[in-house]
């Protein structure tokens, strides 16, 4: 089955004014949908074709097949991204994710340094992350296309698109404000809790 591009699940002017519906325009309209169009070629005709997309992945980063890789893994980390969000997000989570982001960096704010660290400090394209692995939460980042599924399975349960497309329009090159806005305003503390759920 061709992988598809999967619908925003929010509209396009819902995170305005932190995320400017031209952004999305292009962001979803034209990147994301041009990763689902290239990793449908790459597979058409081999072996991974009919696959899902995380065997794809799994399969083209082991096997170095960087060309569907990159496609298949963008196609992931876009879709994730954009559930990492909402309109009226941001803030302090509650519950059991809130507890466990204290028990693992000492306290909310530790956390919030060390994510805008590791989105700030991401040199070039990339992406930061929130992984729970082994009971414990770590923030990661990864150049260009790279994820924790291809790295050693460590259960994501938010991420932040630092490459340039995702914040130039709305702040040129300012990309420690566009991390505070989604720290402050858009990250979805409700999706990573389902996400910690399902890991836990």
């Amino acid at each position: 089955m061709a992988f598809t591009l999967p619908d925003l699940p929010y509209s396009k002017d819902a995170l305005a004014p932190h995320i400017s519906s031209e952004t999305l325009d292009f962001h979803h309209g034209k990147h994301h949908k041009a990763y689902v169009d290239k990793a449908n070629a790459a597979v058409e005709g081999t072996a991974l074709e009919g696959k899902s997309l995380e065997e794809v992945i799994k399969a083209s980063w082991a096997d170095k097949n960087m060309g569907v890789f990159n496609n298949a893994a963008q196609i992931w980390n876009h879709t994730f991204y954009w559930n990492s969000m909402k309109p009226g997000g941001g803030g302090k989570p509650s519950g059991d994710l809130a507890d466990l982001i204290d028990r693992s960096f000492g306290s909310f704010d530790k956390f919030r340094e060390e994510f805008k660290t590791a989105g700030v400090g991401q040199f070039g394209s990339g992406w930061a992350w929130l992984v729970h692995k082994n009971g414990k939460l770590e923030v990661r980042k990864t150049l260009n296309a790279e994820l924790p599924l291809a790295h050693d399975g460590a259960d994501a349960l938010i991420t932040m698109d630092v490459w340039e497309h995702a914040y130039y329009l709305d702040y040129q090159n300012k990309r420690p404000d566009y991390i505070d806005a989604f720290l402050d305003n858009l990250v979805n503390w409700d999706f990573a809790a389902e996400n910690l759920k399902k890991a836990s």
